[in-house]
C-alpha cells in the first residue's frame, strides 16, 4: 500500500520526524527501512534527509502475512464499505467478533481472513478496530493494515470515532433524553458480568440516549457511548430499571426476543488518508424490526 503527503508549513526539519508526525511509528519506520519504500520528489531516500515544503512524500508499507492459527470461515459476510485502507461489514448476532476457545473456527476474523485471503491482497493480516458483543449487531470496522490501525486507533482514544447504537429496553423510559455516568466495575460473582460499582474499583463511564419511540411495554432508544467500559449499555440500562428485551444476563426477559436487543447502528469517522467524513449505516436486522414494529402497540410519536 502507498501512502501520499504533501509537506505543508511549518514541518519538521527531517523526513524522520515528519513521517512520526502523521502517525508512522518507530516500529514501522524500521520496517520500511529494510522492507519497505520511501520517496522524497519520486526519488528514493533514507529517513534522515531534510524536507521542504510542497515536497511530495510517499511511503510503500511492505506486506503483511496471514496469521496461520487464525481458520478461514467461508460463511458470508456483509459489506457496508470497502476501501484500500477500510473494510466496513454488517456483524449479524450470535458470531463473535474475535477468535477465543470457545469460538475459533467462525468469528468476523475468521470470515474477513478468509475475504482477504480470496481477495489476495497483499495485506493478510486482520486488524479489528472496532468489536461487538457476540449477541449485539451492527456496524464493525476493520483496517486493512497496522498502520492504518494505528490511525483509526487514535480517533478511538480522541473519541472522534462515533458509534452509535439502537437500543430495545424494557419499559417505558423517562426521560426521554439522558447521559448515565454510573461507574462499572467487575461483579465478584462472574468473571462475565459487569455491575455499577460505585468503589474505587469502578471505572468512569458515560452513556447518552435519545428516546426514538415508546410503546406498550418497550423503549426504543438511540444510544451514544462516550467511554468503552465492558457491556456498558447493558449494565447502564438495567442499573435505571429498564433492561434490554432478551438480556437475560442483566435482568431482561426472553419472550419476545431470545437475543439482547443491540445494534450498532452506525459509524462516523474521518478517512485516515483522506479526512473526508465517513458516514456508514447498517439498517436494524429482521428480528428487531419485527419486535419493534409486531410486537408492542405503540402509544407515542
Amino acid at each position: 500500500m502507498r501512502v501520499k503527503w504533501t509537506v505543508g508549513s511549518h514541518h519538521p526539519k527531517l523526513l524522520r520526524e515528519f513521517l512520526r508526525k502523521q502517525g508512522v511509528s518507530r516500529k514501522l519506520l524500521a520496517k520500511l527501512k529494510f522492507e519497505g519504500e520511501i520517496w522524497l520528489n519520486d526519488d528514493p531516500v533514507r529517513v534522515t534527509v531534510p524536507i521542504n515544503e510542497g515536497d511530495q512524500v510517499i511511503i510503500e508499507i511492505p506486506p503483511e502475512l496471514r496469521n496461520e492459527q487464525v481458520v478461514l470461515s467461508d460463511k458470508p459476510l456483509d459489506i457496508l464499505y470497502e476501501d484500500e485502507a477500510l473494510l466496513v461489514v454488517n456483524k449479524p448476532c450470535g458470531v463473535a467478533s474475535v477468535p477465543s476457545p470457545e469460538h475459533r473456527d467462525d468469528t468476523m476474523v475468521n470470515r474477513v481472513a478468509a475475504y482477504i485471503s480470496n481477495k489476495a491482497y497483499a495485506h493478510q493480516a486482520v486488524h479489528v478496530v472496532t468489536r461487538l458483543d457476540r449477541e449485539t449487531s451492527g456496524v464493525m470496522l476493520f483496517a486493512k493494515n497496522g498502520f492504518i490501525h494505528a490511525l483509526m486507533d487514535q480517533q478511538l482514544r480522541k473519541r472522534t470515532l462515533d458509534k452509535l447504537y439502537v437500543a430495545v429496553v424494557e419499559g417505558q423510559v423517562t426521560p426521554d433524553y439522558g447521559i448515565l455516568t454510573f461507574p462499572i466495575g467487575r461483579s465478584q460473582e462472574s468473571i462475565i458480568e459487569r455491575i455499577v460499582d460505585d468503589s474505587d474499583a469502578g471505572k468512569p463511564a458515560k452513556t447518552e440516549y435519545w428516546v426514538r419511540e415508546v410503546r406498550k411495554h418497550l423503549s426504543v432508544v438511540d444510544v451514544k457511548l462516550w467511554t468503552g467500559r465492558t457491556h456498558q449499555i447493558r449494565v447502564h440500562f438495567a442499573h435505571i430499571g429498564h433492561p434490554l428485551v432478551g438480556d437475560d444476563l442483566y435482568g431482561g426477559h426472553l419472550r419476545l426476543l431470545q437475543r439482547q436487543a443491540l445494534h450498532c447502528r452506525q459509524l462516523t469517522l474521518a478517512h485516515p488518508l483522506t479526512g473526508q467524513s465517513l458516514h456508514i449505516v447498517a439498517d436494524l436486522p429482521n428480528d428487531l424490526q419485527a419486535l419493534i414494529h409486531e410486537n408492542n402497540k405503540k402509544i407515542l410519536d
